[in-house]
């Protein structure tokens, strides 16, 4: 059916009039973001971090595996509004991290790859990733090699490289360059079989939003963390410590977590990736800690090292009616080690909404649990 001019006209006027209104109340909605905002993105096993800011600028530090990782990023930037995705950091090259990255940008546009150069580590998949599908990614846009120092350029918000590649900042970042006093009783391991030779080139990021200071280490190792934070601590004290390295043991040393001393953690850990026993201890009794905020209820914690539920994100597929005390033996680790399998319900993520004053607000969406944590500088 063919409308008549006069009707014709007044449709196109009407979805015209329409289109506009609902792009200016999207451009207001934008407009009145007055925090910072993180999603942490559940992407089962891997990494996932969306930052959004107040001037509408994003970040993304990296896209999980290949698969549904993508599709829950693409979600996450949809609730924020995002037509593109500003800055893309590939923290390393392991597949839990960048497998997602390609169908990412076929969603929302990323305008700047972000990573810490060649790989250092042999893998035929990782190869093709970076000679194939990661030059057709960034020859259409940009493509930035960072080290340690460098800043990325956002409005309002400062966001500097502390580590890349191995190396460390040597100039300490404001409110840092503090002795770090877990330094003198630490023995930095050797990094373990199980550490793959990419996770201690992790590109390490420090945020400020106004009072509000977070980290994100990326997976770097308890050596690593040891190069950065001793002997003195060039970043000083967080409010929130995001990802840590799934909750693994490979990294989350005393020397980062205790001299960090986060109000908050919140560990991308799967469930069973991450959470054992001797990560829990080290978070838990890390000084001025208020919560400990968990992507997935890990098995390996079991009731004796587990949070409040209201605190997880994503339980397990197969509930029991009694959950076992005891936690789980972690499976064995290493570049082979099979995926999670994935959870058949719906993916939820933490949001972290942060004030320039210092007060932020985790929520879990889950179950629509909220809690402020207020400014205490």
């Amino acid at each position: 059916m063919q409308l008549r001019p006069a009707l014709y006209t007044k449709a196109l006027f009407l979805f015209l009039t329409f289109t506009f209104f609902a792009a200016s109340a999207s451009a207001q909605t934008h407009a009145q973001r007055s925090t910072l905002d993180i999603y942490l993105i559940d992407v089962e096993d891997g990494n996932a971090v969306l930052f959004v800011t107040p001037a509408n600028e994003s970040v993304l530090i990296d896209s999980g595996r290949d698969g549904v990782s993508a599709s829950r990023i693409i979600a996450a930037a949809k609730d924020a509004g995002l037509a593109q995705i500003d800055h893309a950091i590939t923290t390393h090259y392991d597949g839990d991290h960048y497998e997602g990255l390609a169908a990412v940008n076929a969603a929302v546009p990323i305008k700047d790859y972000i990573d810490h150069g060649p790989t250092t580590q042999p893998n035929p998949r990782a190869e093709q990733f970076l000679t194939e599908t990661y030059p057709a990614l960034y020859n259409k846009a940009k493509h930035t090699i960072v080290k340690a120092g460098d800043r990325i350029s956002l409005a309002g918000v400062d966001w500097r490289i502390v580590g890349a590649a191995e190396n460390m900042i040597k100039v300490p970042v404001p409110g840092g360059g503090i002795p770090n006093p877990y330094c003198s009783s630490f023995a930095p391991p050797a990094d373990a079989p199980f550490s793959t030779m990419e996770d201690p080139q992790s590109v390490a990021s420090f945020i400020a939003f106004g009072k509000f200071r977070t980290v994100h280490l990326g997976d770097l190792t308890q050596k690593a963390e040891y190069e950065l934070m001793c002997p003195k601590n060039p970043i000083g004290t967080v409010d929130v410590l995001l990802g840590m390295h799934h909750g693994q043991m490979s990294s989350n040393s005393i020397v980062a977590v205790h001299a960090l001393r986060p109000r908050v953690a919140i560990m991308n850990n799967g469930p069973m990736k991450g959470g054992e026993p001797e990560v829990m201890k080290i978070i838990h009794t890390s000084p001025g800690l208020e919560d400990l905020w968990e992507m997935h209820f890990s098995a390996l914690s079991g009731q004796e090292y587990t949070v409040p539920g209201m605190f997880i994100a994503n339980f397990l597929d197969d509930q029991q009616p009694d959950m076992p005390i005891a936690p789980k033996p972690a499976p064995p680790r290493g570049p082979n080690r099979p995926p999670d399998p994935l959870h058949n319900g719906a993916a939820y993520w933490i949001k972290v909404s942060a004030q320039r004053n210092g007060t932020f607000t985790v929520t879990n969406s889950r179950n629509g649990f909220t809690k402020t944590y207020e400014n205490e500088k």
